[in-house]
């Protein structure tokens, strides 16, 4: 039997859910009202506060304020308050300096440095066809003496800097070689291709060693790639990422869509829970034995990289446990040609966890003495334990047989000390371990 209602119950029931319905709206919106309220408030006492600094400031400071060197340090303080340690503001300079670090290409004279024992500047590396090669500056070289500046422990940023400058300028410099001074005058500056990835052969292994990732990178090697397999008969490849500490993941990506089978390269999940596919596979790839060397420096990109391979079950890893830095970074241009970086996701790697704050244990744990990490440019197939062992690897193990997928998705790292604040790495880009000028 079908129940009735009465006109007048039905009213009354319709009032009852209208007022319930409103009641839990008015609830929301008033939740909703208060944490806007709330919101508003907070932006309304820092811009307030920063007002009443201001003002103070301009009436009693007894000096003269640069208002752009203020612009940049209002903005430095508010990106350093964010608790994002990869976050970074740039100034408009400093912004296009990056930007051409991205693209593969500096401002200056040519050369990789570092501070060596007695403060002064070793040559580490003299870029191809630089400023710094035509005048015969050589790996090993020491600047001892910049323009007017004696190059000292304490002056050594200083002379850093004045080594860089802006293309068509001069710089000029005293240069210590086999114990011999030599002045070199008025070396012009001007933009150099950095290389990024090196490459030889060692016995019937292609090792390709990987700085960075930049626009450039990718080109190289590929070409590396092709010359060793076409041209050199590689067997086996090795890709040393050692103290790489990332950079730009699309050229990454690329480089493993030549290494990896049909397939996701990698996805990164952002704040709302989306996720989204950095890049895929086609079904090409490359059927060779293959190792990546990996050690506490190795970060971000060079990381996402290592474990690609590993996740498809290509190849091995020797080595330290890796880094762990599983996020990902976005520049934002601003009006007035200034920018900031902050994090927006994080990576998510083929197959296998996020490995962020944790890192990348090996397939197989081989470490530095401090007295070969000390001399590590230096080291070679005779010396350098992990490349011995990675060569060792490639000789006894089949292509097919490298790992499984499934063991690679066991590989993450316990969670570890990570490295103290001076080494970390920034972003999906980084500053490389020597200075570059």
């Amino acid at each position: 039997m079908n129940k009735k209602i009465s006109l007048g119950a039905a009213l009354a029931l319709m009032f009852v859910i209208t007022a319930v319905t409103f009641s839990i709206t008015m609830i929301f919106s008033r939740q909703m009202f208060s944490a806007t309220v709330t919101n508003v408030s907070q932006r309304e006492a820092m811009y307030d506060k920063l007002a009443e600094i201001d003002s103070y400031v301009r009436k009693n400071y007894y000096g003269t304020i640069d208002e752009t060197t203020l612009n940049d340090y209002l903005s430095l303080g508010y990106i350093a308050g964010i608790s994002d340690r990869y976050a970074t503001y740039y100034s408009a300079e400093d912004y296009a300096a990056k930007q051409q670090e991205d693209a593969g290409k500096l401002v200056g004279i040519g050369i990789r440095a570092t501070k060596n024992e007695s403060g002064f500047i070793q040559v580490t590396e003299v870029y191809p066809d630089s400023p710094a090669a035509e005048v015969g500056i050589k790996s090993g070289d020491m600047i001892v003496k910049v323009n007017d500046v004696d190059v000292t422990a304490d002056t050594y940023e200083k002379a850093i800097s004045e080594i860089g400058g802006k293309a068509g300028t001069k710089v000029n410099l005293t240069v210590r070689s086999d114990n011999k001074d030599r002045e070199i005058s008025e070396i012009t500056r001007r933009v150099v291709v950095t290389p990024t990835v090196y490459s030889k052969m060692i016995g019937t292994a292609g090792y390709i060693q990987i700085v960075d990732f930049n626009e450039n990178t990718y080109d190289q090697f590929k070409k590396a790639v092709e010359d060793l397999i076409g041209n050199q008969n590689a067997q086996s490849l090795i890709f040393d990422l050692r103290n790489n500490t990332g950079g730009l993941v699309d050229p990454a990506v690329k480089m493993l869509d030549m290494l990896l089978p049909e397939g996701t390269i990698a996805t990164a999940t952002y704040r709302d829970g989306s996720t989204e596919v950095l890049g895929t596979s086609d079904a090409n790839c490359i059927d060779k034995p293959m190792v990546v060397l990996t050690n506490e420096m190795t970060a971000s990109a060079a990381e996402l990289f290592t474990q690609a391979l590993r996740d498809y079950g290509v190849a091995k890893s020797v080595g330290t446990t890796t880094y762990g830095k599983g996020v990902m970074q976005v520049t934002h241009s601003l009006k007035d040609g200034s920018a900031i970086r902050i994090t927006v996701a994080q990576y998510n790697p083929p197959k296998s966890p996020n490995y962020d704050g944790v890192g990348i244990k090996p397939d197989y744990e081989v470490a530095l003495s401090e007295e070969q990490q000390k001399n590590f440019a230096n080291l070679d197939e005779t010396t350098d334990p992990q490349l011995k062992k990675a060569l060792e690897i490639t000789k006894s193990t089949p292509a097919a047989e490298i790992t499984s997928p499934a063991d690679a998705a066991e590989q993450t790292a316990e969670p570890a000390e990570q490295p103290t604040e001076q080494t970390e790495p920034a972003e999906t880009e980084s500053a490389p371990a020597a200075d570059e000028e």
